[in-house]
C-alpha cells in the first residue's frame, strides 16, 4: 500500500497502535507456566474488545489469533499446550486489521532468567531492526535495508534467515514488495514516499536454513538453532520513516 490521505495514515496509526498494545499486553503474560495457548487468549480478547480481526485467521485460516513461537522455531508456531519455562525465548507477532487498514509487529521476549547468549541475540537484533528502519528513506535502494540487516547480523557473528523477510502491508498483510534481510544483488527497485511496509530481521546463532514441522505452519531452524525476531510497521518519507507500531 502506497498512503494516498490523511485518512490512510490515521487508520493506519490507529491499528498500529492496536496491535502495539496487544503486543504488550501479551508480553505483560509472558512467564514460566504459561501456555501459549494462554497468552494467544488474551490477544484474541484483546484485539475483539476494539473491533480489530486477527490477521492470521482473517487471511489465512491460521489456527489461532496470533503467531507465538519458542526457542528453535522462528515464525508462524502455533499458539497450543506448550508451557513456558525459564530460559526460553518466545516469539509473539501480532496482526490485525481494522477498517480496512492492516498492521503488523512483532518481538521476542526471554522467559525469566536467561542466559547471556539469548539476551546478546536480542540485543543484535534489536539493533539490527533500528538501523535498518534508520536506512529506509525515500528513494533510497530497497536493498539498504538488507544491508543493515546483514551487517549487524555479521557484526554480532550470527546468521540471517534469508528465507524469511519483509513485505509491504496495509490493504492487506502480505502485499509488494518483499522487504529482505539480505543485500539482494540486482534487485534495483527503490522506496517510494508513502510506501507501507514491514521491516522484520531474523537473526539466529545457526546457518539460518528453516524447515517446515509436521503441523503444516511452524517455521524451525534446520539445525534447531535459537532465533529472534522484531518487526514494525512503518511508512516510508524522505526522512526518518513513520513507525506506526
Amino acid at each position: 500500500m502506497t498512503i494516498g490521505s490523511d485518512d490512510d495514515l490515521t487508520g493506519l496509526k490507529e491499528i498500529g497502535r492496536i496491535v502495539r498494545e496487544c503486543l504488550m499486553e501479551m508480553a505483560r503474560q509472558v512467564r514460566a507456566g504459561v501456555a501459549t495457548a494462554e497468552l494467544d487468549e488474551i490477544g484474541g480478547r484483546f484485539l475483539a474488545a476494539r473491533g480489530a480481526r486477527s490477521a492470521p485467521r482473517l487471511a489465512y485460516n491460521f489456527p489461532g489469533h496470533t503467531c507465538i513461537s519458542v526457542n528453535d522455531e522462528a515464525a508462524h508456531g502455533i499458539p497450543g499446550t506448550r508451557v513456558l519455562r525459564n530460559g526460553d525465548l518466545v516469539n509473539v507477532d501480532v496482526s490485525a486489521e481494522l477498517n480496512g487498514y492492516w498492521a503488523d509487529t512483532g518481538s521476542s521476549f526471554p522467559v525469566g532468567p536467561v542466559a547471556a547468549k539469548v539476551e546478546r541475540l536480542c540485543g543484535f537484533t534489536k539493533t539490527a531492526l533500528r538501523k535498518a528502519i534508520y536506512s529506509a528513506r525515500a528513494s533510497r535502494p530497497i536493498n539498504a535495508i538488507g544491508r543493515a540487516v546483514e551487517r549487524e547480523a555479521t557484526r554480532g557473528g550470527y546468521n540471517v534467515i534469508p528465507d524469511l523477510a519483509g513485505h509491504g502491508v496495509g490493504r492487506g498483510i502480505h502485499e509488494p514488495p518483499t522487504v529482505a534481510n539480505v543485500y539482494v544483488a540486482g534487485n534495483r527497485k527503490r522506496l517510494n514516499e508513502g510506501l507501507v511496509i514491514t521491516i522484520e530481521p531474523f537473526l539466529t546463532e545457526g546457518a539460518g536454513t528453516i524447515v517446515q514441522a509436521d503441523d503444516g505452519w511452524t517455521l524451525k531452524t534446520a539445525d534447531g538453532a535459537l532465533s529472534a525476531q522484531y518487526e514494525h510497521t512503518l511508512v516510508i518519507t524522505k526522512g526518518h520513516p513513520i513507525v506506526v507500531t
